[in-house]
């Protein structure tokens, strides 16, 4: 399975990027699956529901299925946040696993960077970086100068790369 991630600041449109590049490779016949880190405390299930009463008793772990889905949630009851390589140990296989977040782990990335967010490049700490995808003019140092840049609004070219990239020219 390969593995490219999706890094930048808060605001920079990594969701709104993955809701549209989603389609485009799977329309090119990649098997996509996702995984998102999120930097405040979230829960996906519903106070009252048995599910949450399971995990609210203490287990650890709560299965929910049914015949449109099924979905794990593991509670880390005291344990310290997992890293990507952990977490993708849960993932079915498939073509291309895209990571949003994680921007500190050492996967290949695509940086979106926005001069508007007036946030420093990720790829100057961050060697991972593979690309950078900006929505006006390139940002002007060194590592813009050697990495690709792609227009973030073309999703064609984008796409164009991660197949390139990952291994999939050719399908």
């Amino acid at each position: 399975m390969k593995v490219l991630g999706l890094a930048g600041w808060s605001g920079a449109g990594k969701t709104t990027l993955l809701a549209k590049l989603i389609p485009e490779l799977i329309r090119r016949g990649i098997s996509v699956s996702t995984m998102k880190h999120a930097h405040h405390a979230f829960d996906v299930d519903t106070p009252g529901k048995d599910s949450y009463v399971h995990r609210e008793a203490g287990a650890t772990e709560v299965l929910v299925a049914s015949g449109q889905r099924w979905a794990l949630m593991h509670e880390h009851r005291g344990s310290p946040e997992p890293d990507s390589k952990a977490l993708m140990r849960h993932m079915s296989e498939v073509d291309l696993l895209l990571v949003e977040g994680f921007k500190r782990e050492d996967h290949d990335k695509l940086e979106i960077y926005r001069e508007a967010n007036g946030k420093p490049l990720l790829a100057a700490e961050d060697s991972h970086i593979v690309a950078i995808l900006v929505d006006g003019p390139a940002p002007d140092s060194q590592i813009a100068r050697r990495l690709p840049l792609i227009d973030l609004n073309d999703i064609g070219a984008i796409a164009d790369f991660v197949m390139r990239h990952c291994g999939f020219a050719g399908r």
